[in-house]
């Protein structure tokens, strides 16, 4: 689960080739929908993108190999920005294949949970991301 640090950037996702669940969780702390996610299955026949706002976390799970999934930033991409979360924190409850064994980066592998993220005041205020998606006139 990616996200990038506040002021951060929104995000515009598809998948031209193969296909992918492509999940959101709000984790901006303070919002009134903070620990929900929802989740959309992107393709190539179906050619579905999604819009993620400033300070919501993102992960997506490839269903097929060599799936290819494209990304559009609302500003310039600053790597050391980007945290993550752990997608099999139990807590987020995400919709991950029980038939599928995940293949996850070193980063990944070792991203905080949502509880442990929000003690360290690692993740972004709904406040700052309201802003930030205000200023990018949405």
């Amino acid at each position: 689960m990616h996200f990038t640090a506040t002021p951060g950037c929104a995000k515009y996702v598809y998948c031209p080739r193969g296909s992918a669940i492509d999940v959101v969780v709000d984790i901006r702390v303070d919002s009134p929908t903070f620990g929900n996610w929802d989740a959309v299955v992107v393709d190539q026949e179906h050619f579905r993108a999604v819009y993620f706002p400033v300070g919501v976390g993102h992960a997506f799970i490839a269903l097929q190999d060599d799936t290819v999934m494209a990304y559009l930033f609302s500003g310039e991409y600053v790597p050391e920005n980007e945290l993550a979360l752990s997608v099999t924190d139990p807590e987020l409850g995400l919709p991950l294949p029980q038939d599928l064994t995940p293949i996850l980066s070193a980063r990944d592998r070792v991203a905080p949970t949502l509880a442990e993220a929000r003690e360290r005041g690692l993740l972004p205020p709904y406040d700052k991301c309201k802003a930030a998606e205000v200023a990018l006139g949405h």
